[in-house]
């Protein structure tokens, strides 16, 4: 009973953590795109930006991100027999997860000071690194046989691809509007 507890409470603070990341980086996007805006209508947006990604880093993402890897080792704890390389290597994409969090925290420190040299477009590429570890940690979890994790993460690759082209005609649909 508490193994399953454990389980859903991890789910929900991670689905709470990836929310607050995807979101985090479109407000990057926001922010960034709002250099181009005239005054005062810049100098406003900026500090709204830089007031919402304050409070959805520490108080939305932060806690996510502790809870989930709270929960999660509990489950471990719960339930020992989980400890097999799948979870190693789920691991270890949860860890490139965490460091990607920090990552994004200099970003908004960076944003709020006026020293970000990203791009828009850099933030929408940076914004698809969690879809991939989100696919690969959730594979790892369901297959749990490494076989079938290869099948699937070579998918993932894909996705990888397919995501970056469609950003980048993306890009290109909004250049030709002009926006």
């Amino acid at each position: 009973m508490s193994y399953l507890l454990f389980k859903a409470l991890h789910l929900i603070f991670m689905v709470t953590w990836f929310a607050g990341l995807f979101y985090l980086v479109r407000l990057f996007v926001y922010h960034r795109e709002a250099e181009g805006k005239p005054e005062p209508i810049k100098e406003a947006l900026q500090a709204q930006y830089t007031i919402m990604e304050r409070r959805l880093y520490y108080i939305i993402t932060w806690p996510g991100m502790v809870l989930t890897a709270i929960f999660g080792t509990l489950m471990i704890v719960a339930n020992p027999a989980v400890l097999d390389l799948w979870l190693y290597i789920k691991l270890g994409m949860v860890l490139l997860l965490i460091i990607y969090h920090v990552y994004c925290g200099e970003l908004m420190k960076d944003l709020k000071e006026g020293k970000c040299t990203l791009k828009p477009m850099h933030f929408r590429l940076l914004n698809e690194g969690p879809t991939i570890l989100l696919f690969g940690i959730i594979t790892l979890a369901v297959f749990k046989n490494l076989a079938d994790f290869a099948i699937v993460f070579a998918g993932l690759v894909g996705l990888g691809v397919v995501l970056f082209i469609a950003t980048k005609l993306y890009k290109s649909a909004r250049e030709r509007r002009g926006e």
